[in-house]
């Protein structure tokens, strides 16, 4: 069989012998982040837990401004070292600590030592209140979109995209939880992005594969696995210049407004996009793709070919087939071939009734040159001619 290729590389891929070790891979990143999530936790900024927050300018080193912090405070106190708007060097003070006197007594020892530039306390109400608005976008998030799927594409399609989404929700975490990053409101935003560019990707795969189901499936040569390959080669491309042209301004916003600029809430945002633009663009190929698959694959159709096709190939496990190109062309051609006889019938039928329901007899055809006369026609004249002379 020709291989049908991408133009773009001219190469093709068996993504459905890619797909055990993509598995084994995300397992075992999606269980590291459960065991980081169950252990550690998350870093949640003082917008969910309540608090009190501190920006100091000053030249002391960490564990001198942890001196200076009262007994009780000092344990419970996290200190990071961030990079002002300006690029002068700040110590970022986050305790637990809510009451007035105890604040006032910490405002006191922290100006002792350097100019507080910044000042942020947040009850335990408002943090909750948060944390429920958080959950409560996801969970309609995900109902509105599974809707859509099965309204659009149908039930099982919207079944692989809701894995790929919570596969990358988890990843996406996970890592904010390994690594001890401050999960801030936007983060939150930036997750709520992430599952919005994964699901993208995801959708443009199955759009491909509708189509290709359509005008490739008639034939009952291939396989939905098959046909799935198919697809997945033709969107490779696209899906990775679009993930590249949109990490391209996340690191840039990373670098510039993180590092160089010391804007801290565009770290907190930047590095949800990064983590969960790849794990997206990769979970559509690997994870959404698989899971419909299996699912389609039980379909009394596609599981009948299945059994022919590997009855036929004597089921030896080998790479899968490529669907021949003529398949993929001969789809749209026969169709117009068929469509073209059918619609030339029906004038030639058309024609044919409207001559037969005529009133008016046909006219008589001229005679020709030749002498024969047309039916109804007068008959020809004898021809003069010339006698030799001898």
């Amino acid at each position: 069989m020709t291989a049908t290729k991408l133009p773009e590389t001219g190469r093709t891929f068996d993504f459905p012998a890619l797909w055990k070790k993509a598995l084994v891979l995300s397992g075992a990143v999606v269980l590291a982040s459960i065991i980081a999530l169950i252990v550690g936790g998350l870093n949640l900024g003082i917008d969910f837990e309540g608090g009190t927050s501190f920006e100091v300018q000053t030249a002391a080193a960490i564990d001198e401004v942890n001196n200076v912090l009262p007994g009780d405070v000092a344990s419970e106190s996290i200190l990071q070292e961030v990079t002002g708007e300006d690029g002068v060097r700040l110590v970022r003070v986050r305790t637990s600590v809510e009451n007035a006197a105890e604040v006032q007594e910490l405002r006191e020892s922290l100006a002792a030592i350097g100019e507080i530039t910044a000042f942020e306390s947040v009850g335990p109400t408002w943090g909750s209140a948060i944390t429920e608005k958080a959950l409560r976008a996801l969970v309609v998030f995900f109902i509105g979109i599974a809707l859509y799927i099965s309204v659009r594409l149908e039930w099982k399609m919207a079944i692989g995209a809701l894995a790929a989404v919570a596969h990358d929700i988890v990843i996406s975490v996970g890592a904010y939880a390994i690594f001890r990053f401050e999960v801030t409101p936007a983060t939150v935003i930036a997750f709520l992005t992430i599952m919005g560019y994964s699901l993208y990707d995801t959708i443009v795969v199955y759009d491909k594969v509708r189509d290709i189901t359509a005008r490739v499936g008639a034939t009952g040569r291939y396989t939905y696995t098959e046909m799935m390959n198919l697809a997945l080669n033709q969107v490779l491309a696209r899906s990775i210049n679009t993930t590249i042209t949109s990490i391209i301004p996340v690191v840039s916003m990373l670098v510039i407004g993180a590092v160089i600029l010391g804007a801290t809430t565009l770290q907190e945002f930047s590095i949800a996009l990064l983590v969960g633009l790849i794990v997206g663009g990769y979970s559509s190929l690997f994870i959404a793709s698989f899971v419909v698959t299996k699912l389609k694959e039980r379909e009394p159709e596609y599981e009948q070919i299945s059994n022919k096709v590997a009855k036929k190939s004597g089921d030896s496990g080998g790479p899968t087939r490529t669907v021949d190109a003529g398949d993929v062309i001969g789809g749209d051609s026969v169709a117009r071939q068929t469509s073209a006889s059918a619609s030339g019938s029906t004038r030639s039928s058309a024609g044919a009734s409207s001559k037969g329901t005529s009133s008016a007899p046909p006219k008589p055809k001229k005679s020709n040159k030749t002498g024969t006369a047309s039916a109804g026609g007068p008959p020809p004249k004898p021809r003069k001619t010339k006698k030799k002379k001898n």
